[in-house]
C-alpha cells in the first residue's frame, strides 16, 4: 500500500542484516511522458505498464548472479547481527515497492514476501502529508490509487504464493522487530 512504511522498513533492515541491500521499485518508473493518462486525466503509475519492470528484474538476477560485488552500497549492520554466527558468506537483497508480487517473472525469485496494508483512512490521511513529482491532481486518490491498490491485493489474496500480511498501523518498531525476527529464523533454517 502507498505510505505503508515499505521504504522505512527496508532502511531500518538494512542497517540491522548482514550483507544487505535493496532495490526500491521506484527506482524503475517510467519518465512522466511514458505514463499513461486516463479519460479523467490521471496519470496511471499504479500500475505495471508505468514501470520498467524488466529492467528491475534484469536488476535483481544481476544481484544475484554477484551480491559481493554488485554495486550497491552495503553497510556493516548496526546489530552486528549477534543472533547469526559466521554471516560473511551470507547475502541479503529486500526489494521494496508496490507491485511485486503481481508480476509474474519476480514471484520465482522471492524467499520471503511481506505485504503492508492499511485501512483507507490511514492510508489516505498518510498520502496527503506526501509530495510527489508530479503532484497528485485532486481526486487521484479516489481514483486511482486506492483503487489500484485494492484491484492488486485481492489478487494477490487469490493467488497461491505465501504473503505475510503486516498491519501498516502498527509502530514501526514493532513491524522492524517482527520481520527482522522472522528473516533470522529463516537464515538459521539455512544454516541447519
Amino acid at each position: 500500500v502507498t505510505n505503508g512504511g515499505k521504504t522505512t522498513l527496508a532502511e531500518k533492515l538494512k542497517k540491522m542484516l548482514p550483507n544487505c541491500d535493496i532495490i526500491s521499485q521506484d527506482d524503475f518508473f517510467k519518465p512522466e511522458s511514458e505514463v499513461e493518462t486516463d479519460e479523467r486525466g490521471f496519470k496511471l503509475y499504479d500500475v505495471l505498464d508505468a514501470l520498467y519492470m524488466d529492467e528491475m528484474v534484469k536488476s535483481i538476477r544481476n544481484w544475484m548472479k554477484n551480491p559481493a560485488s554488485s554495486g550497491l552500497v552495503t553497510e556493516d549492520p548496526q546489530d552486528a547481527c549477534n543472533n547469526l554466527k559466521y554471516t560473511d558468506d551470507v547475502h541479503i537483497l529486500i526489494v521494496e515497492g508496490f507491485l511485486l508480487y503481481n508480476y509474474e517473472p519476480l514471484n520465482e525469485l522471492w524467499d520471503r514476501r511481506y505485504f503492508l496494508t492499511l485501512p483507507y483512512e490511514v492510508c489516505k490521511r498518510r498520502r496527503s502529508t506526501r509530495v510527489y513529482q508530479p503532484a497528485d491532481t485532486p481526486g487521484y486518490f479516489d481514483g486511482h490509487v486506492w483503487p489500484m491498490y485494492l484491484k492488486y491485493k485481492n489478487e494477490l489474496e487469490k493467488s497461491p504464493c505465501n504473503v505475510v500480511y503486516l498491519d501498516g498501523t502498527k509502530s514501526q518498531e514493532d513491524l522492524l522487530s517482527f520481520v527482522y525476527s522472522d528473516i533470522i529464523q529463516e537464515l538459521k533454517k539455512l544454516r541447519e
